[in-house]
């Protein structure tokens, strides 16, 4: 029944948007973030292959203090696979046909049938070769469908940015960032501390019904011990520490580092490198209050500081998937002092 109204949803909106659209080259893409459509017949769906599928695009997400997918997914025959499907926003297509193909292979693309829409296509002889060749790759398809959806918020926070915290961030940074209008300056700071000066920006977004932050902090560049998961989680428990308190005199917030490690991976960003650690926070001594949390921290080369972008999110008894997701892009539209000359060029 979900599978049913999920495809009927799509085609209705797929239908609306392309009236919408008459005149143009691209119908507006349709469905919910974070859903991905697989075009894939019904035999293999029911094999290895489709469990395969489901294995790696419906895994844990990590870092939940629940347990959420990365993707919600949903299945379509090639047989069904109509104009109004085509508009799906995210689309795994997989085409396994002796008669067509003699070799496995991978291809990406965006905006084929509608705008913005990502589409990856998986060509093989054989359930045998699509296995070999997706499970090589399926981390790989993965992160590639959720760069597309952390991109597209990005280029949506262009068009609905916060003034004072942008101009905040760039006088004591030398940075820019997309702040979305709905986040709102608490605080931006300067004070000493053992490692040399550290500089802070703090925003917040606490409307409706989960409350989301922003923290953006910087420190001179030492050696490079500093981009290890011990240094930079140190770092953070004394930064959010000193800065970030519950209502009972004495709390704090800090890291949950026993039941759910973070974690730590290494990222290219415009062809530099960044840091990314995911992990839950908690408050210390105070209130029953914690949440997952992402942060990058990247390189000034040119100030020789470390710049640390956090966001964090409060939402008992929600799902935070999306909404983390949707917080987690604006860490992707920050450009460092080197990447704004480049681009005044």
């Amino acid at each position: 029944m979900k599978k049913t109204l999920f495809l009927l949803t799509i085609a209705l909106a797929c239908l609306l948007s392309a009236c919408k659209n008459v005149g143009t080259t691209k119908v507006t893409a349709s469905g919910t973030i974070y859903e991905v459509l697989v075009v894939i017949d019904n035999p293999q769906w029911q094999s290895q292959c489709g469990d395969s599928i489901k294995a790696y695009m419906e895994a844990d997400m990590p870092c939940l203090p629940q347990i959420e997918p990365y993707f919600n997914i949903s299945q379509v025959p090639h047989s069904l696979f109509d104009d109004a499907l085509k508009a799906t926003r995210n689309i795994l297509y997989v085409d396994i046909n002796p008669a067509r193909y003699t070799q496995a292979k991978i291809t990406y693309h965006t905006d084929v049938f509608a705008h913005p829409q990502a589409l990856c296509k998986i060509q093989s002889p054989d359930d045998e070769s699509f296995l070999n060749i997706y499970l090589s790759n399926a981390v790989q398809i993965r992160n590639w469908f959720v760069r597309q959806e952390i991109d597209r918020q990005g280029v949506f926070y262009r068009n609905y940015q916060t003034t004072d915290t942008r101009e905040a961030v760039q006088k004591r940074f030398g940075c820019d960032i997309r702040i979305p209008s709905d986040y709102m300056l608490v605080r931006d700071t300067i004070y000493n501390t053992p490692d040399g000066k550290l500089t802070l920006v703090w925003c917040v977004n606490n409307g409706g019904s989960m409350r989301k932050d922003l923290l953006i902090w910087s420190y001179p560049y030492r050696n490079d011990s500093t981009f290890t998961k011990e240094f930079l989680l140190q770092k953070r428990d004394e930064v959010v520490g000193k800065n970030i308190s519950g209502q009972i005199q004495g709390s704090f917030m800090g890291t949950e580092h026993k039941h759910f490690p973070p974690q730590f991976t290494p990222i290219n960003l415009r062809g530099k490198y960044c840091a990314e650690i995911r992990g839950l926070w908690k408050l210390y001594g105070g209130e029953a209050m914690g949440g997952p949390f992402v942060q990058h921290t990247r390189l000034d080369e040119i100030n020789g500081q470390v710049i640390t972008a956090e966001v964090y999110l409060f939402a008992p008894g929600q799902k935070k998937r999306n909404p983390l997701r949707s917080a987690e892009a604006i860490l992707y539209t920050l450009q460092l002092p080197e990447e704004l000359m480049i681009s005044d060029k």
